[in-house]
């Protein structure tokens, strides 16, 4: 009985695994990462940005890790009877399944939206099937055995030489010995240069022809495809980036339209114009900007960018120049430096101290004149609290006063301070605040709040919270202290969501205090 010339190939089924990104709960920012591996834990991260770079970065770590994907294996795919490539049928066809061949790859599949990622040993063909497939590695290419007709079945398949049977035919018994002889390599064909076709673009499910002409109706296509796909990449949205690719996209669909005539392109660029439309319309919103001919979407009380800053920079230069600790005198600092910002010199009254939650406004004030903030030129403390609207007093913050070596400290003009100081007290002074009768600390904490939201009321850049370091300094309170703050402003309905962590204050602002912000930009 002959030896045989080579083992039977056993072939197994393709690997697949998924890892996955899913909302802990509803109204909750923090996501889930899980991986459909049985070693691998699941972990739970506080944004959806954080947790799409975690699952990211676990994929990667397996592929790293993974051995590289087997020659002999089975098509993942074809296990499971190539259910995602069968085309829908029409009434009168049968569904045909996918075909699969090609070398074994290891390929990444994930969804449009970024929530799950997928790494199947498959075919090539079945993941060029897959729009999202990225082909990770591929396996080598086998060797095919040695053919049985060209060892003798009496002999051994070491008594023969390699290159014995690779160069000489059937060998028979009673046949005369053959000398083995080699066979010429054949000539080199001629070298003729290789046509090189234009890439195939693709955008919206559709692809690109070669030979659409103009040119540059094509090069546009194939661009707006790839600049559409590497949106989709992005860890965070940006709609004024995604409105003009809309806009882009819709002109172009209108010029392919013209140039083949066809109703679906046209409806397709119609679409696009609506979806850039809605975009920047969101983007607007968001910014707190209104869109051309139309009102604001949030009446603010502070209407421009540029009020919101100089508004930033007045708290900013308060905290860094306040010449009492506590934070009643913080308090009233802000206000007196609002009134006298743009020269140094302003008008006060009695009730204007009265409306303030301070315990003793008298002895407050007396400690800013004795440390040289304020001056009164005379007037004393009495007279100031008994001071009525038609005989104002009259104050002097000298570091405030500009002279030809200093301009001072802030920029904005004298029509811009009144507006200021007009927001900072209603503000300090809402409705809500005043019947809860909350303390300074809790004022300082509004103030802080209405200047560190975006447009759609979130805390923080890009709703990512504000630090919790930075709001119990300026509150001049314990951080431990802060999230009694935080409970009292929920009470009085100034925050809804707020969650205190160890490092950052996360939540929005209601829509009731929504005209008091100064959005972030």
């Amino acid at each position: 009985m002959g030896v045989e010339a080579h083992a039977t190939n056993e072939r197994v089924t393709g690997r697949r695994w998924t890892v996955r990104l899913d909302p802990v709960g509803r109204g909750r920012a923090d996501v889930r990462v899980s991986c459909s591996r049985p070693a691998c834990a699941a972990q739970v991260l506080p944004s959806a940005a954080a947790g799409r770079a975690a699952a990211v970065a676990h994929l990667k770590a397996h592929l790293r890790a993974g051995a590289a994907p087997r020659p002999s294996a089975h098509c993942a795919c074809r296990a499971e009877e190539c259910h995602t490539h069968i085309r829908p049928a029409g009434p009168r066809e049968r569904p045909a399944p996918w075909r699969c061949g090609g070398a074994v790859v290891l390929a990444v599949v994930t969804d449009r939206e970024g929530r799950w990622w997928q790494v199947m040993e498959c075919c090539s063909r079945c993941a060029a099937a897959h729009p999202t497939a990225k082909i990770v590695a591929t396996a080598p290419a086998t060797e095919g055995p040695a053919p049985a007709d060209a060892v003798r079945a009496d002999a051994p398949a070491s008594a023969v030489p390699a290159a014995a049977l690779s160069a000489v035919g059937p060998h028979f018994s009673h046949s005369a010995p053959v000398t083995a002889v080699p066979r010429q390599a054949p000539a080199p064909r001629s070298t003729r240069p290789v046509r090189k076709r234009p890439r195939r673009g693709r955008i919206a499910q559709r692809f690109v022809p070669h030979d659409l002409r103009p040119v540059a109706l094509r090069d546009e296509l194939t661009e707006l495809g790839e600049l559409f796909r590497a949106y989709q990449q992005r860890p965070e949205p940006d709609l004024a980036v995604l409105a003009d690719l809309h806009a882009r996209k819709a002109e172009a669909f209108f010029a392919w339209a013209e140039v083949t005539a066809d109703t679906g392109l046209r409806l397709d660029a119609r679409r696009a114009e609506q979806a850039a439309a809605t975009a920047r319309l969101q983007h607007l919103h968001r910014i707190g900007q209104a869109p051309d001919g139309e009102g604001p979407a949030v009446a603010r009380l502070l209407t421009a960018p540029a009020q919101w800053d100089h508004a930033r920079a007045v708290l900013a230069h308060v905290a860094a120049h306040a010449p009492l600790p506590s934070a009643e005198a913080r308090l009233l600092v802000v206000m007196l430096t609002l009134r006298t910002a743009h020269t140094g010199v302003g008008n006060l009254v009695g009730q204007d101290l009265k409306g303030l939650p301070l315990h003793d406004p008298e002895h407050l004030v007396g400690q800013l004149l004795e440390c040289g903030w304020l001056d009164m030129s005379g007037t004393t403390v009495e007279e100031l609290i008994a001071s009525r609207p038609e005989s104002p007093t009259r104050i002097i913050v000298p570091s405030l006063t500009p002279d030809d070596n200093d301009p001072g400290p802030f920029t904005f003009g004298k029509k811009m301070r009144p507006k200021l100081s007009g927001w900072a007290q209603r503000v300090v002074g809402e409705k809500k605040l005043r019947k809860a009768k909350t303390e300074a600390e809790a004022r300082l904490l509004a103030l802080a709040l209405a200047t560190g939201a975006d447009g759609e009321g979130r805390l923080g850049p890009e709703g990512q919270g504000i630090a919790v370091e930075t709001l119990s300094s300026w509150c001049t309170v314990d951080p431990g202290d802060l999230l009694e703050l935080v409970d009292r402003l929920t009470a009085a309905d100034w925050l809804t969501e707020a969650d205190v962590t160890g490092t950052h204050l996360t939540g929005r602002l209601t829509e009731r205090v929504l005209p008091l912000g100064c959005p972030l930009t």
